[in-house]
């Protein structure tokens, strides 16, 4: 049997550990602090150990699957790690071009390097796979047809608070984010917004009642349209895989984001922390709290100005006794993965959360069983 390593066991690992070991696969758990992988997954598993670069070497062999779920720049020296020690590698998180650099070598050794299989990017894409292939097998499919497509996902607290979010991990990020850039296609034109609360508009989203949320472009959608197999030729009015947050989030963050803006070098960092700190304190989640996750993904196809195809793949989830909605579809999806690479299901070299049919139907499965909404809506029904 072969060994899977689950690599760090913060806030979103433990439901996908938890259904690995479950569905009777050998796990070792490894984490940088001993005693917060036992807090975590003690009473799951005794195979806990101290997690190091030499010690995960000497421990992995031909055939097994290491999972990372630590930060980012750990990615791809594990994931060499795995070519050299003739292992498959899984992690939810975006392909950075280091990793992407793999996709020779892992196809060379027969390994798949997944990544992007957890919520989002994730789900996201299992959603927009099904809505592009739903479209092109449907008598409204015209290539000369004009597209809009949108991908919108947030993790909100089920019960809203003035500030209008809360954290389940350290703020850190969610502030360094609000200093990025993103790349879109908005009216036919690419879209090129510095600051995210510059392109704030509001969204309804067709959950179990229509609710309105913010959102606003995240990261750089365009390379997206070619990973969803979308035809270069097709004409696209709207293309945007964006971020959503309870109504009401930007004026309760307005001050952040006037003083998150001023904020540079070590200085700035140093106040980044402090904010984070305050955060954390002020707004994270009580034990017990249920978090809440909404995504909804949408394919529009309009002909001389008449829709003739819309489905939302829509989805509303609240934490549960089985862990919050967030660590459950972050780790749950990255355990569908894992059990796909075992299975020889994903092929070898660098990819993302496969649009193979049959998977993304099962996977989504799985997701119906964690939501509590989970519906295709045809706008035009």
């Amino acid at each position: 049997m072969s060994t899977i390593h689950w690599v760090g066991t913060g806030l979103s690992a433990v439901p996908g550990i938890r259904r690995l070991i479950a569905e009777g696969h050998k796990v070792v758990v490894w984490n940088r602090s001993v005693d917060k992988a036992q807090a975590a997954v003690g009473d799951l598993t005794s195979d806990i150990r101290a997690f190091s670069m030499a010690a995960i070497t000497q421990a992995l062999v031909k055939g097994d699957v290491l999972i990372s779920m630590l930060p980012g720049d750990w990615h791809v020296p594990l994931a060499e790690l795995c070519l050299t020690k003739g292992a498959n590698f899984v992690s939810s998180s975006y392909i950075a071009p280091e990793m992407r650099a793999l996709d020779g070598k892992a196809i060379a050794a027969g390994l798949a390097l997944v990544n992007e299989v957890g919520l989002d990017p994730g789900i996201d894409h299992s959603m927009a796979h099904w809505l592009v292939a739903d479209y092109r097998a449907s008598a409204a499919y015209d290539p000369s047809a004009t597209i809009s497509f949108i991908s919108y996902c947030g993790g909100v607290p089920k019960y809203e608070n003035p500030f209008r979010y809360k954290f389940s991990w350290s703020p850190l990020g969610v502030l360094k984010a609000l200093r990025s850039p993103s790349r879109s296609i908005a009216d036919h034109k690419e879209l090129n917004v510095a600051r995210p609360w510059e392109a704030i508009s509001h969204y309804t989203a067709p959950l179990a009642t229509d609710e309105v949320f913010e959102v606003y472009p995240n990261r750089d959608s365009i390379p997206f349209m070619q990973d969803y197999a979308f035809d270069p030729g097709w004409p696209v009015k709207q293309f945007v895989r964006g971020t959503l947050r309870l109504n009401g989030w930007a004026d309760a963050w307005a001050d952040v984001f006037a003083e998150v803006e001023t904020l540079t070098g070590p200085a700035g960092d140093a106040r980044l922390q402090e904010m984070s700190d305050g955060f954390w304190r002020d707004n994270s989640y009580d034990a017990g709290e249920p978090d809440r996750v909404i995504m909804c993904v949408s394919l529009k196809a309009e002909t001389d100005g008449k829709t003739v195809y819309h489905k939302t793949y829509s989805m509303d989830t609240f934490g549960d006794d089985n862990g919050t909605a967030m660590a459950q579809l972050v780790s749950i999806p990255v355990s569908l993965a894992v059990e796909a690479v075992l299975n020889g299901e994903i092929a070898p070299g660098v990819s993302a959360a496969p649009s193979d049919a049959k998977l993304v139907a099962r996977w989504m499965d799985t997701v119906g069983r964690i939501a509590q909404h989970l519906e295709i809506v045809n706008h035009l029904a």
